[in-house]
């Protein structure tokens, strides 16, 4: 019902139905489905009901860090966002304290727990750690590494598009998607190196072991030499009136939902956040056919690449700077979003509130680094190291190139001769994970003859791949830097521009247009770059072209479509337009002006609901009241509201209590955080007396 059937980059497979049932009615998953994407499949939104308040329970991380989509499987309760669809499951909603079916607990005999030793143990599969496997694999060195997904390869499994950095270094001009195949075929190819896939760390014990739990049911416990973690991050929370309404998540349960699971989450979605991770959220709901409202950010501007930005603006949707959330509206499920403009101390303005009509709201506020088990084995005197988000929070290039480095290091630890790090390997590290730079004048060339690339890139970010796919060189950078601008040399060696739009088509930010004149200098062709289902333009359908900011430049027939196999899915249209401003032309307008309408009068949800923990549904004036009376030790607001208790293990609402404490005027030194022990995920406590092991052991799959 919900499903997507058609998407200009990723392929619609055909799988085999599998038949499951939720509360007696029989739904159909597809193969390899998780429960929570086959019951988005099928239009359900609400997984059951809290026991405290009998608030509606959805979805929200998509990733095994929360509890909130928790559902009754065969009897069990199970987080339905990693658990998979299996023929005849039965699925019941929670509602109020779920118990376990009779004899479930200790069914059996109990199994004694394995202990694995092994040189190296990395957590977690995405860029950083299968690259970092890729090192010690080329070494020979045993390793194991364990992702908790079906599939190794992280957050690159659900980035549809091209990647920005180095070309030569990190796979620039490749769609995150295709990196994650290779990087996966590459760490295969190694005896050295499994694979245990399902696998969820637990905790690291003071006897410096690593529990762990495969495929939900065998706890193992695995004793490295070196712990190498690159578990990546987890995303931040706010707090606002209606934020735990279903249908208010992150962006990489968007994402998850949308690109890895192919399921349509919406019709209308508003985001909150302008950092890349929300601006590329936006670009992959168009992609996928559904309507972007709005996107706020508190910020003057936004953070992420202008780049990301600009295809956003370019396509009809509407940011608003300077403005936050106010409320997420609704009874059982968000049927608006309120926002407003911020003062200078990002407090909403009253009198500037505007509601829109929207059935999600897209949290994109930024992440932290999933780094407890790196922390927990230093203190408890573990060699350790960290890559990717797990060391700092930068793009997945960046975690690509730190992996590479710290498997290396891993590599020196153990006392294998691997010569010298380059030093420019750590400044290439470096430069990935630098911030954009400074925003330049748009750069207009004067010539308006013959055929050239217009560079609408004036942003200063770590990326070369224009430089590198002109077959005549002409595209270049001042210096070895690759975030330097990038600039047309014109004619080299006697050659020109050819006309042959790699450029166009590779360029990761949809930044380059072709201007041709040979055929007519007043009206001359320009190629566009379009990354949208070809069926959607034709042959002399009339289009808006706009300039780099988003800003109409005029009304113009399409000439041509072209989808060509080396273009890697970007079409290029074509256009006629006049030359007064064929030069400025940067993309074509996609989205209507009516789907970002806002309400006639905006919503105001007076309740004082803006929940700060979600798994105990303690409210932020409780805690704001403890504040205010003296308290100062984040444990005693646990031990009288049970804040932080919950099954996510405190995860999403410590950095919201400290935020309250911030803004109650209690300087960060003054408060004392919640102790940090094992367990960091939860676990069910026959686990650890051996029962329900399943006898089948492992292997690379």
């Amino acid at each position: 019902m919900y499903r997507i059937d058609l998407h200009p980059i990723l392929p619609i497979p055909s799988k085999a139905k599998v038949p499951f049932t939720w509360k007696g009615r029989t739904l159909e998953a597809l193969e390899g489905e998780t429960i929570s994407s086959a019951l988005f499949a099928a239009g359900v939104r609400i997984f059951g009901h809290h026991p405290k308040d009998g608030a509606p329970q959805g979805i929200f991380c998509a990733n095994g860090q929360c509890a909130q989509c928790l559902v009754l499987a065969d009897g069990v309760p199970v987080k339905s966002c990693m658990e998979l669809v299996r023929p005849g499951l039965r699925v019941e909603p929670v509602e109020g304290l779920p118990e376990l079916p009779r004899g479930a607990a200790g069914a059996g005999p109990a199994s004694p727990i394995e202990t694995l030793r092994v040189p190296v143990l990395v957590i977690g599969g995405g860029p950083a750690g299968l690259s970092a496997a890729i090192e010690l694999g080329r070494r020979g060195i045993e390793t194991l590494l364990i992702d908790d997904k079906h599939r190794p390869g992280g957050k690159l499994v659900l980035q549809t598009h091209r990647f920005f950095g180095s070309i030569e270094a990190v796979y620039a001009g490749t769609r995150g998607i295709d990196i994650a195949t290779r990087l996966e075929k590459e760490v295969r190819a190694f005896p050295s190196v499994r694979i245990w896939l399902r696998t969820t760390a637990l905790a690291v014990y003071s006897d410096r072991k690593v529990g762990v739990l495969v495929d939900g049911r065998r706890y193992v416990l695995i004793e490295p030499e070196i712990l190498l973690a690159t578990s990546g991050a987890r995303e931040k929370n706010l707090a606002f009136p209606g934020n735990t309404l279903p249908g208010v998540y992150g962006a990489g349960a968007f994402q998850t939902l949308v690109n890895r699971d192919l399921v349509k989450p919406a019709e209308r979605l508003f985001i909150v956040g302008g950092g890349n991770v929300g601006l590329i959220a936006g670009y992959h709901a168009l992609q996928a056919g559904i309507a972007v409202v709005g996107l706020v950010e508190a910020l003057p501007e936004c953070g992420g690449y202008k780049v990301h930005r600009d295809k956003l603006a370019r396509l009809g949707v509407p940011i608003s700077t300077s403005h936050t959330v106010v409320s997420a509206n609704g009874a059982e499920a968000v049927e608006s979003v309120t926002i407003a403009r911020v003062d200078g101390k990002f407090r909403p303005i009253g009198g500037t509130e505007r509601s829109f009509a929207c059935d999600t709201l897209l949290i994109a506020v930024g992440l932290d680094p999933v780094n407890e088990f790196y922390e927990k084995a230093r203190e408890f005197g573990l060699p350790a190291f960290a890559a990717g988000d797990a060391e700092e929070i930068a793009e997945a290039s960046a975690a690509i190139f730190s992996g590479k480095i710290r498997g290396l290091e891993v590599a020196r630890a153990l006392g294998r001769d691997i010569g010298e790090i380059s030093s420019g390997w750590y400044r290439t590290a470096d430069i990935l994970k630098s911030k954009p730079g400074p925003v330049a004048a748009e750069r207009t060339p004067g010539q308006a003859a013959g055929v050239f690339p217009v560079l609408h890139c004036n942003q200063e970010i770590p990326c070369d791949p224009c430089t590198a796919v002109c077959p005549n060189g002409l595209i270049e950078m001042d210096g070895t830097d690759i975030r330097r601008l990038p600039s047309f040399a014109g004619e080299r060696n006697g050659k020109g521009c050819s006309g042959c739009e790699k450029c166009v088509a590779i360029c990761p930010g949809l930044a380059i247009t072709l201007v041709d004149y040979r055929k007519d200098a007043e009206f001359p062709t320009v190629a566009i770059p379009f990354e949208f289902p070809q069926e959607r333009l034709k042959a002399g359908d009339r289009v808006v072209v706009e300039d780099t900011e988003g800003r109409p430049l005029g009304q113009v027939e399409v000439g041509a479509v072209k989808a060509l196999k080396a273009n890697d899915r970007t079409v290029i249209v074509k256009v006629r337009a006049p030359g007064a401003y064929a030069k400025r032309i940067a993309g074509l307008r996609l989205q209507p002006e009516a789907a970002a309408e806002p309400l006639d009068e905006f919503v105001e949800r007076t309740a004082d609901d803006t929940i700060v923990c979600r798994c105990e549904r303690v409210t932020a004036g409780e805690i704001r009241r403890l504040i205010r009376e003296g308290v100062r030790d984040i444990n005693e607001i646990k031990t009288v509201t049970r804040s932080s208790m919950g099954s996510c293990g405190a995860k999403t609402c410590t950095p919201l209590i400290h935020r309250l404490f911030r803004e109650e005027g209690v300087p960060d030194a003054e408060v004392v955080d919640q102790s940090k022990r094992p367990l960091f995920m939860e676990v069910s406590l026959g686990t650890f007396a051996g029962f329900g092991g399943r006898e089948d052991g492992h292997d690379k799959a």
